[in-house]
């Protein structure tokens, strides 16, 4: 902080938001201008099996927190009644979870985020939310494995069958002349 002498609560708010920011895997920006407290923790609800936690700071102590954290640049996003989604575990799930919770409240409105040290516009969390869950693409990948070795034990039990079925069609030949 730049004050000569900040209060405790507020370094402690720093330093919490701090904390968040460099535990979780992602952070989203939102706006909730016009939100009710009841949609909030409705927000909150929505968000919370996703792996997200919805919090509302004071700008200027997000900001302080955020270049603790080596995020400047979310200090252009962080203008006006913002909110932050804390995502850890499943990204695209907490992405995808807020972009719905967003389209549900029309005063929900995505401002940017960061993803590590990336900062991420409003089109790159939504770009988010669309890719599949980790759950389906590690069904995909386990698919993706799973067919060729398929096919090699298919190759496989054909070996001996077409030798059977040739033997077969020999002796029959055999026993006919």
């Amino acid at each position: 902080m730049t004050t000569e002498n900040p209060r405790a609560e507020k370094v402690a708010v720093v330093e919490e938001i701090t904390a968040k920011l460099n535990s979780a895997e992602a952070v989203f920006i939102t706006e909730y201008r016009g939100m009710s407290v009841g949609q909030l923790a409705n927000l909150r609800r929505q968000l919370k099996p996703a792996g997200g936690e919805y919090k509302v700071y004071k700008n200027t102590l997000a900001r302080f927190a955020a270049q603790n954290a080596g995020l400047d640049s979310l200090a252009d996003i962080l203008v006006g009644p913002s909110g932050m989604t804390f995502a850890s575990g499943d990204i695209a799930a907490t992405a995808k979870a807020l972009r719905d919770a967003a389209k549900a409240n029309p005063f929900l409105i995505i401002k940017g985020g960061a993803m590590g040290t990336t900062v991420l516009s409003a089109k790159d969390v939504e770009a988010l939310a669309d890719l599949p869950s980790r759950e389906t693409l590690l069904a995909m990948f386990a698919g993706a494995l799973q067919a060729p070795l398929v096919k090699t034990a298919g190759l496989l039990q054909a070996l001996p069958r077409n030798f059977a079925y040739g033997l077969k069609a020999l002796i029959e030949q055999k026993e006919a002349a």
